[in-house]
């Protein structure tokens, strides 16, 4: 394994790493697991069920992981970086493009295609994920009810992953296995006090230069990493409040349009926050603040991340070890598939519905599209992507390029 390799593959993935985290996990494993033995099936969804326990991205998590498995820190630096930098340019691209000219229509027609070959990409990873980790009829039952909690009752999700690590605590065995390997606290302490100090330090460079817009969204959005479980969605209404009436940054409206930009784009969908952070500072101080200002979010947004990988990383295996934890972790993969599953289901149908509301009675509360926002052209665009995809076969760049292209010439006849 050389770093030359990690750079190819994971530039490959971040550039590739389109639709949110069940797109995104689905890729991973295709390019990790399947396509070469860098990571086996079990360490790839132990992986995965413990950055589902984190804060944050949990896609751009296990890439870190990924990384930090294979190279150690400097690999996991590379890995999560590579996942989040392509993105962070398009964001910083579209923002400047926003400021300057108030949308980008065509590049929303030519993502409308890949948001497409995205709901065929995933429902392809949902089917090879269960295969693996619902061996069980308990797996298959925790899969099930994770989903029925998310899409019929909207349950928070830190409440429904607890909840499957309890069930998952109490019904493991309280026998030990074969000897863990060694807790080292010290390393452990080590890398909290350097993360934190490297966290802390751009906000403090700007308190101490008198930039007060930059220490202020440094703040707000290092407290917003700590908060995110669940990803960007559940904290998405608590971010657009503060920031339109607690700050006084943007509109609701700017907000509703800085969303849409961020899906469009690869890697994280958090990345939003930088968009906010770069459109913030271009409409007090000019480009020179946006700069700053984004590179300030993206920084306190993610830094977070590697953090909470380096230190917990190590843990992985030895968490193994402990039955109540292992059983709790192996409950929490289980629910993982009922996690994307539902996701998935909430994806597809904001690619072929303009119109999303929620449909509630009593404790329920579903997904209910509006059928007359039905869109035509964005089935056409579906079918296309699974044509090419699951029969013809073709490479994932072929089809994620071929879509990209066919939603052009959608948005230049005015189909969608």
């Amino acid at each position: 394994m050389t770093f030359a390799a990690l750079f190819t593959v994971f530039g490959r993935i971040g550039c590739l790493s389109f639709g949110g985290p069940a797109a995104q996990i689905a890729l991973m494993h295709r390019e990790l697991v399947e396509e070469r033995p860098w990571l086996t099936e079990d360490q790839f969804l132990r992986a995965l069920s413990f950055c589902m326990l984190l804060p944050g991205p949990e896609a751009m998590q296990l890439a870190t992981y990924a990384g930090w498995r294979l190279k150690g820190i400097p690999g996991g630096l590379l890995a999560g970086g590579l996942f989040v930098l392509p993105g962070a340019m398009v964001i910083a691209a579209l923002a400047a493009a926003y400021v300057a000219y108030g949308d980008v229509p065509a590049v929303e027609a030519a993502f409308l295609g890949i948001k497409a070959a995205v709901v065929v990409i995933v429902l392809q990873a949902i089917q090879r994920l269960a295969s693996k980790a619902l061996k069980t009829r308990d797996a298959v039952a925790l899969a099930v009810l994770a989903f029925i909690a998310l899409f019929a009752f909207d349950l928070p999700f830190p409440l429904v992953v607890a909840l499957a690590a309890a069930w998952g605590a109490l019904r493991a065995s309280g026998e030990r296995g074969s000897a863990p390997p060694r807790f080292d606290a010290a390393r452990l302490a080590l890398v909290l006090l350097v993360g934190g100090a490297l966290w802390a330090a751009p906000v403090a460079l700007a308190a101490l230069a008198g930039q007060e817009l930059l220490v202020q969204l440094g703040v707000f959005f290092s407290k917003l990493a700590v908060v995110t479980f669940g990803g960007a969605y559940a904290v998405l209404a608590y971010m657009t409040q503060e920031v339109v009436s607690g700050y006084g940054w943007l509109t609701t409206e700017q907000m509703i349009d800085a969303l849409g930009l961020a899906e469009t784009t690869p890697g994280p969908l958090i990345l939003v926050t930088q968009f906010v952070g770069q459109l913030t500072g271009a409409l007090q101080g000019g480009p020179g603040l946006a700069t700053l200002a984004a590179l300030m979010t993206l920084w306190v947004t993610f830094v977070p991340c590697f953090i909470w990988i380096f230190a917990g990383a190590p843990l992985i295996d030895w968490l193994e070890h402990q039955p109540r934890i292992s059983g709790a972790l192996s409950a929490v993969t289980a629910a993982v598939v009922g996690v994307i599953a539902n996701l998935s289901v909430w994806f597809a149908a904001h690619v072929l519905f303009a119109e999303v509301g929620l449909l509630s009675a009593g404790p329920l509360s579903v997904i209910a599209p509006d059928p007359r926002s039905f869109d035509p052209a964005a089935l056409a665009l579906v079918l296309l992507a699974a044509a090419l995809l699951l029969w013809w076969r073709w490479p994932l760049l072929a089809v994620i390029g071929s879509l990209a292209l066919a939603g052009l010439a959608v948005g230049a006849t005015g189909v969608a």
